[in-house]
C-alpha cells in the first residue's frame, strides 16, 4: 500500500495544475497517468490560446505544457508515476491501478479526478471503414508523429476542435474539402472559422453524413442537408471524394472511475454527458473526491487548468494544508472560470452549471 496526502488521476492540464496547487500548499502529492508521458491534450495542440494572461493567453498548447511540466518537476514533493492505469476507487478508500502487468495499491487523503474526456462518434452505413478518425486521433497522428493522415479530407463539425484541427491540416498540407455541421451555426470561435474560409475550405451548416463508401478503405462520402426538424432534404445530396473523414463531434466526459466510486451523477447534455454533482470546491458527493477539468463537464483546456488549481487548493485545505490568502486565491480562480464561460460561446456551459447547482440545492434542501 502507497500513502499520500493527495492523488491525482490524469496528467492533462487540469491534473497538471491541480497538482501545482497541491503541492504549492504543501501535500504530498502523487500523479498518475496512463500514458508515458504527461501534458495530454497540451502536447498537440500547436494554437494559441485565449483568455487571459494568467490562462497563457497567445501561448501555444505545446509551449504551456512544457511551462507547467518545468514547475511539476521543481517540486520535490510531486511524485509522478506514468504509464499507470487506474483500475478502480472502492468504497474503503482504496485506489488500484497496474503498470506493465505490477499490481498496485494506493491510499490517498484526497483524491482528485481529471481524467478528462473521449470523442464521441456519429453513426451512418460504412462510419468503420479505415481513414474515418476522430479529429483527436488525427490531431495526435500529427502534432504528435509527423504523419500525415491522408490527401482529402472532409470534417464533420464546425466546433473548436473541429475548425483548429481543419486548419492545422492544412498547415500540413492536407486539403480539407470541407468542413460540415448538422446545426444551424458554427459552434466554435469564428476567429477559427475565418481562417479556414480565407484558406478556401466551404463550412456547410445543417449537413451531415449520409454515407461513406469504399471497400477496404475510404473512398468518398456522400452528405445531404437537413431542414429545421433535423430531417435530410432529399435531393440536396453531394459526394465528395476524400480518402479521410474526421469526427468532431463533441466529447464525452470519462466518469467511470466516479461511477465506481458510487458519485452522484447527473446527465447534462450542456456539459457533454454524465457527470458528477459537485460543489463550489470542486468536491463531489463523496467527501474527498475532488473533480477538475473535462471529466466535470467538457470545457476549452484554459477552463480546465483553472478548475485544476481551485480543486488542488481545495483538496489540500480539506485535509488540513492551506495557503497564504487562500481565499482571495480561491475568489481568483472562481473570477478566471467567470470570465472564461462569458459571452455566447459560454452559454452552454453557464446553463449546464446552473442545473448543476439547482440540483445541487434541491438535495440540500431535502436533506434538512
Amino acid at each position: 500500500m502507497k500513502y499520500t496526502d493527495v492523488l491525482i488521476i490524469g496528467g492533462g492540464p487540469a491534473g497538471l495544475c491541480a497538482a501545482i496547487s497541491a503541492a504549492e500548499a504543501g501535500c504530498k502529492v502523487l500523479l498518475v497517468d496512463r500514458n508515458r508521458s504527461l501534458g495530454g491534450q497540451l502536447v498537440k495542440q500547436t494554437h494559441m490560446f485565449f483568455g487571459s494572461e494568467k490562462q497563457y493567453a497567445s501561448v501555444r498548447g505545446i509551449d504551456i505544457s512544457k511551462i507547467l511540466l518545468n514547475q511539476i518537476h521543481d517540486k520535490e514533493n510531486i511524485e509522478i508515476l506514468n504509464d499507470t492505469t487506474i483500475l478502480g476507487i472502492y468504497e474503503d478508500g482504496v485506489i488500484t491501478a497496474e503498470s506493465s502487468g505490477i499490481y498496485m495499491k494506493f491510499k490517498a487523503k484526497s483524491t482528485i479526478v481529471a481524467t478528462g474526456a473521449s470523442e464521441k462518434t456519429l453513426a451512418f452505413p460504412n462510419n468503420d471503414l479505415p481513414g474515418v478518425y476522430g479529429a483527436g486521433a488525427v490531431q495526435t497522428l500529427m502534432n504528435e508523429h509527423g504523419i500525415k493522415p491522408g490527401k482529402n479530407v472532409l470534417m464533420v463539425g464546425a466546433g473548436n476542435i473541429g475548425l483548429i484541427v481543419s486548419y492545422q491540416l492544412l498547415q500540413a498540407g492536407v486539403k480539407v474539402v470541407a468542413i460540415i455541421d448538422a446545426a444551424p451555426n458554427i459552434g466554435g470561435y469564428l476567429v477559427h472559422a475565418s481562417k479556414v474560409r480565407r484558406s478556401g475550405v466551404p463550412i456547410y451548416t445543417r449537413h451531415t453524413v449520409k454515407q461513406a463508401y469504399g471497400k477496404d478503405e475510404l473512398k468518398g462520402a456522400t452528405i445531404h442537408k437537413l431542414d429545421e426538424n433535423w430531417n435530410p432534404i432529399e435531393g440536396t445530396e453531394m459526394d465528395l471524394d476524400i480518402d479521410v473523414m474526421c469526427i468532431a463531434v463533441g466529447l464525452s466526459p470519462l466518469c467511470e472511475l466516479l461511477w465506481q466510486a458510487g458519485c452522484e451523477m447527473k446527465y447534462m447534455n450542456e456539459l457533454g454527458g454524465y457527470v458528477p454533482l459537485r460543489n463550489e470546491r470542486m468536491e463531489t458527493s463523496i467527501p474527498g473526491i475532488f473533480v477538475a477539468g473535462d471529466v466535470g463537464g467538457v470545457e476549452e483546456a484554459s477552463s480546465a487548468m483553472v478548475e485544476g488549481y481551485l480543486a488542488g487548493i481545495n483538496a489540500a485545505q480539506s485535509i488540513g494544508h492551506t495557503v497564504c490568502n487562500i481565499e482571495e486565491k480561491k475568489k481568483d480562480l472562481n473570477d478566471q472560470l467567470h470570465a472564461l464561460r462569458s459571452g455566447p460561446v459560454g452559454t452552454k456551459i453557464r446553463e449546464g452549471i446552473t442545473q448543476l447547482q439547482t440540483v445541487l440545492e434541491a438535495a440540500a434542501s431535502s436533506s434538512l
